[in-house]
């Protein structure tokens, strides 16, 4: 039996409750009615069997239990098993006594999936699984691994659900879709993009997704010159026309950490004809956003430089000082850090005691220098 319900203003508030008197309350922040952590557990990297699938169940029972309400998968993510782990996690949680109504689920969709091993033979693969059904052509396919026409996203959703274990998902990403403009004109993509959006406003309605968004690596880091640029209230109006002025576009994500800073240095974006970072934009068109890339994947687990130490006080390694530093940057709701270890959820959910910085803690980052 799929687990019911979604999260929910009470719900989550509830689960912030929990943690009185050990997190203050500043690790948690509210948006679009929710209270996330501003700490989420990714699960975009390990090996596809079933030793790292014990891992990543292990491991977001454990930042559940340690103070981090928000999970962050894909489809794609290790052949669909990322999605499948966090699916029996859910279950193995309702029996610690925490609620489904508690937790953020979020996945993505757009990239083809293998099923929990690459196929003997990918061209077949496809034929069964996509092309035969109707759910895709091999004309809707971008670059050989992307899609995201209305029936490809809709039979991945479904898959998804399956995957979870879910009646609903509370955020659908559909992901990296700035990858279509390498091969495909604006206007198309334009076209396509409003195709995608009018199909998750269908499934907001249907209850099986509570809001959607977009999850990119380079589309809202880029200048305006790159063909793979997105502009955030570009991607609003295809919203508001996908669902009116109260569509349900609510969250993007893009990388942010010490060694990719342009969420928070680059004025890339135009709002009401001024410029603004993408962090700036998304504050004004009251989109939230998650921060994904928070240590690059391990790289800034150490040999940090000293400012770093002097300017966030009060935690023990680099890894959490490069936490710290995501989590405390103006407009990031939550930053997500990929963890397949126990071991690494506690020491990440160590910072979750510390209050995010102040910004005049922060802004010493940056005096006398021109970057971090």
């Amino acid at each position: 039996m799929k687990l019911p319900g979604a999260a929910t203003s009470d719900g989550t508030e509830r689960y912030r409750k929990r943690f009185e008197g050990r997190i203050p309350r500043e690790h948690f922040c509210i948006a679009q009615g929710l209270s996330l952590s501003s700490i989420g557990i990714g699960t975009y990297l390990g090996n596809y069997d079933d030793e790292t699938d014990r891992l990543y169940h292990d491991a977001a029972v454990r930042a559940v239990e340690s103070g981090c309400n928000v999970i962050d998968s894909a489809i794609n993510y290790r052949l669909q098993r990322s999605e499948r782990s966090i699916g029996t996690a859910l279950k193995e949680l309702t029996t610690k006594g925490f609620n489904r109504d508690e937790i953020v689920v979020a996945t993505k969709g757009g990239f083809i999936p293998y099923d929990g091993a690459p196929p003997a033979d990918p061209r077949r693969y496809l034929d069964d699984t996509f092309f035969k059904p109707g759910v895709a052509s091999a004309a809707d396919i971008v670059s050989g691994c992307h899609c995201m026409t209305p029936k490809y996203l809709l039979d991945q959703l479904e898959c998804s659900l399956r995957n979870l274990d879910l009646e609903c998902i509370d955020i659908y990403y559909v992901h990296n879709p700035e990858t279509q403009l390498g091969k495909i004109p604006r206007e198309d993509f334009d076209d396509r993009l409003l195709k995608a959006f009018e199909t998750l406003e269908g499934a907001v309605a249907a209850g099986k997704i509570k809001m959607y968004g977009t999850a990119t690596w380079n589309g809202y880091r880029n200048s305006k010159d790159a063909r793979d640029y997105l502009s955030l209230a570009e991607v609003v109006e295809l919203a508001a026309r996908a669902g009116g002025k109260n569509h349900h576009f609510k969250v993007i994500q893009l990388p942010l950490n010490l060694g990719m800073t342009e969420a928070l240095s680059l004025s890339n974006q135009t709002v009401k004809g001024k410029d603004a970072t993408i962090l700036e934009a998304a504050q004004a068109l009251g989109i939230t956003v998650m921060c994904s890339a928070s240590i690059l994947q391990g790289q800034l687990t150490r040999n940090l430089p000293e400012v770093m130490t002097v300017t966030f006080q009060g935690l023990e390694t680099d890894g959490q000082r490069a936490l710290q530093f995501v989590r405390s940057t103006p407009g990031v709701t939550t930053a997500l850090v990929g963890m397949k270890q126990v071991k690494h959820v506690e020491e990440n959910l160590k910072t979750a005691r510390v209050a995010p910085a102040s910004w005049e803690q922060y802004a010493k980052l940056f005096q006398g220098s021109d970057s971090i």
